[in-house]
Formats: structure tokens, sequence, C-alpha cells
């Protein structure tokens, strides 16, 4: 029995912990802590990213966080506590979802970007 996109969304955001924008103003800046938008690049040119922010679009996620394949970002630590989040909160969590299969441990979904911008997250615009 197939799935709709939203079903399966639904699932990864019940699997991976979520995080609020004033919890990750507590830890912003940590070496241990590692925030990774998921938007496509064109996405940050309007409303730039979270501050400190890693920019992986969705698509690599997997190459990059993988250290086995040669698009690997070093950034990548399976010791890291990953922050994830999207224009939305479906890609974060999807992307989390992925993490975790690939042995990520500590794996948070902040969801939307406009949710961090409305707490008055700080931002880096390009």
């Amino acid at each position: 029995m197939s799935k709709s996109i939203m079903e399966v969304v639904a699932e990864a955001k019940a699997m991976v912990p979520s995080i609020s924008p004033e919890e990750l103003k507590g830890i912003l800046g940590q070496d241990k802590v590692l925030i990774v938008d998921v938007r496509d690049a064109p996405e940050l040119t309007d409303t730039g990213k979270v501050q400190g922010a890693l920019n992986v679009s969705r698509g690599m996620l997997e190459f990059r966080a993988d250290e086995a394949t040669p698009y690997h970002n070093k950034a990548f630590a399976k010791d890291k506590t990953i922050i994830l989040y999207c224009a939305s909160g479906g890609r974060s969590a999807l992307a989390g979802k992925a993490l975790m299969e690939l042995g990520y441990q500590d794996v948070r979904s902040l969801g939307a970007f406009k949710d961090w911008v409305e707490a008055g997250g700080a931002i880096e615009k390009p």
C-alpha cells in the first residue's frame, strides 16, 4: 500500500525530536552543534539563514553526511547534535529521519525558518 508524501512527512516528524527556537538560542555556537539549512540555495538569497548554519540542500544531505562518499563534508560528525530546518518543516523532518538511518544519534528538527525569525533568532544574509 502506498503512502502520500504528507503521510511520510508525518511519520518523519513523529520520529525526529523537535527543538524550539529558544532551546536553539541556548546552544547556538557550541562546537558539538551543527545547524543545517536543507533549503535550496536560491531560497537563502532572499531570507538568509540561521547564524552559523551550514547550507546543504536536501538532495545532497545524505552524501554530505556519509563519510564513505567522496562528497562528505567534515562538518558532519556522529558525535554532534545536528539541528535541521527548512522553509516549513517537512524537508527538515525527512532529513532528520535520513540522518538517523545513517547512524546519527542526536538529531533535532527546528522546523520552519520563519519560526526562528519570528523568535528573534540571529540571521546571516548572503
